[in-house]
């Protein structure tokens, strides 16, 4: 499909302007010059509506379309304590009169006393938050589980009272949110055109995997080649993709194309998460002063930094090629360079 018909099938969709769009692109020339490749970043770390985040707005847009559609009065959502798609949906919320509330997983033990990062974000925009704090030898999942029961619980005594509620999954990442990122690849793909070029490779972070099955779902539809290495800022379970081409399928549908996904459609690092969430690696560190002292760009120890530590592996381990054309899809979140400080690491 070419551009023109890509965007019909996106203004079919219900979307709200929230965000500040296209972000920027542009060449990075001394670390293009140092590497050895052409690399290029897409800003939406620049996304908005404020200065901290990232680009979970490209989901809210079409999520909170709905939400405002459906007449919804309460917004809830999920995440960890420093989650920047719990921060950037209150902030969101604010803007379109809605009431948020937060369930938020405590990897990380908090001060209520001094909070820091999007926690206080959260707390200055004055959403609802209910903090779950994790269990010794508890799973991830039987974490997530204990707080969606009580989320379900509070929105069902909400709705008796005759309120209206709007859930938005862990990371905006359905068929919904995710249609923010088949946007976001064809606004890369004309900005790319105007530079004349064309991707190699586009690296990105990776969480609930919304950001990853959009742009699948986009490079789908265009028909192009170049790979998307999507690189987890956690383990995933062996379900993950076979998830993530579900989803894929459903926004295809939602969108009314007859592509079918499956799961080569997908290429995951899962080597640069170590040692785990939320949990600062020695190689993420080095990625985040690098840019920030060749580049003047800020990255987070969570997501970002560990993605640009992946794509410089790649780059000096000879996976990428010499004088190929690379895109780092930076998804913002440097918010957490003032999180707790087992979050943020070593640094300087």
């Amino acid at each position: 499909m070419n551009i023109a018909e890509i965007k019909c099938l996106l203004e079919k969709q219900k979307r709200i302007t929230l965000g500040f769009f296209p972000t920027p692109f542009y060449k990075l020339e001394r670390l293009s010059s140092q590497l050895g490749v052409n690399l290029y970043i897409k800003r939406d770390d620049f996304t908005g509506q404020n200065l901290f985040g990232g680009n979970k707005i490209r989901k809210l847009e079409y999520l909170l379309g709905q939400a405002v559609e459906n007449g919804a009065e309460y917004v809830f959502t999920y995440g960890a304590t420093q989650s920047n798609h719990a921060m950037q949906t209150v902030a969101a919320c604010r803007k379109l009169g809605l009431k948020p509330v937060l369930y938020l997983l405590a990897f990380v033990e908090t001060d209520e006393n001094d909070l820091k990062g999007n926690l206080l974000l959260d707390k200055i925009f004055g959403a609802e938050v209910h903090i779950i704090n994790t269990l010794p030898n508890e799973s991830l999942f039987e974490s997530t589980e204990r707080y969606m029961v009580a989320a379900k619980k509070h929105m069902k005594q909400l709705e008796a009272g005759g309120h209206r509620c709007y859930s938005i999954p862990l990371g905006g990442s359905n068929s919904i949110g995710t249609i923010g990122f088949v946007s976001g690849y064809l606004e890369i793909q004309q900005q790319m055109n105007l530079l004349g070029i064309k991707a190699d490779y586009i690296f990105h972070a990776n969480g609930s995997g919304g950001t990853m099955t959009g742009l699948a779902v986009g490079r789908k539809l265009f028909g192009s080649s170049e790979k998307l290495i999507a690189v987890g800022a956690a383990k995933h379970d062996a379900n993950f993709v076979t998830s993530m081409v579900e989803l894929g399928n459903n926004v295809l549908v939602r969108l009314g194309s007859d592509k079918i996904m499956t799961k080569e459609d997908f290429e995951m690092d899962e080597e640069h998460f170590a040692p785990g969430y939320e949990m600062p690696s020695e190689q993420g560190s080095e990625a985040i002063k690098l840019l920030a002292r060749e580049e003047g760009i800020l990255l987070d120890p969570v997501y970002s930094g560990k993605a640009f530590a992946c794509l410089l592996d790649y780059v000096h381990s000879g996976r990428v090629q010499q004088g190929s054309d690379v895109i780092f899809w930076h998804t913002g979140g440097a918010t957490a360079l003032f999180a707790e400080k087992e979050i943020l690491g070593n640094l300087f």
